[in-house]
C-alpha cells in the first residue's frame, strides 16, 4: 500500500505544479475588429496560423453585428487590432483615414513577443 501512497502523493503535487506555473506567464489575446461592409481591407495575417500571429489567441469581431463590443473597446475605426494581456488593453493598432491597416504583421508580432518576454 505504501508504493501506491508515493505514487498517488507524486502525482497531486505534480498538477499542483502545472497548475501554479501555468498562472506564473501573461495570457496576451489579440481582438480584431472589422466589418462586412471592409471585407477588402481585411487582415488577411491577423489569425494563428503559419503565416499569422503566433503566441496568442486572436477572437475576430464583426463590429456590425456586435455593436455592443464596439462601444465596449470604443472601436471608432475599422480595421482595429487591440493587444491585451491578462485582460488590460497595451496596444491598439487602427487603420488610417481610407480605412486599410497601417501597422504590419511584424508590428503586431513583436509588441505581442515584447510582452511574453516581460513576463521572464
Amino acid at each position: 500500500m505504501k508504493p501506491i501512497y508515493k505514487i498517488f502523493t507524486t502525482y497531486i503535487l505534480f498538477i499542483i505544479f502545472i497548475l501554479l506555473c501555468g498562472g506564473a506567464f501573461g495570457q496576451v489575446t489579440v481582438r480584431y475588429f472589422n466589418a462586412e461592409w471592409n471585407k477588402a481591407n481585411s487582415v488577411d495575417w491577423c489569425h494563428t496560423d503559419k503565416k499569422g500571429l503566433s503566441d496568442c489567441t486572436v477572437k475576430y469581431i464583426d463590429i456590425g453585428k456586435d455593436a455592443e463590443l464596439q462601444k465596449k473597446y470604443e472601436v471608432v475605426v475599422v480595421p482595429t487590432i487591440i493587444i491585451f494581456k491578462d485582460g488590460e488593453e497595451i496596444k491598439r493598432f487602427q487603420a488610417d483615414v481610407s480605412f486599410k491597416m497601417v501597422a504590419t504583421r511584424k508590428e503586431v508580432q513583436d509588441k505581442i513577443n515584447e510582452q511574453l518576454i516581460e513576463d521572464f
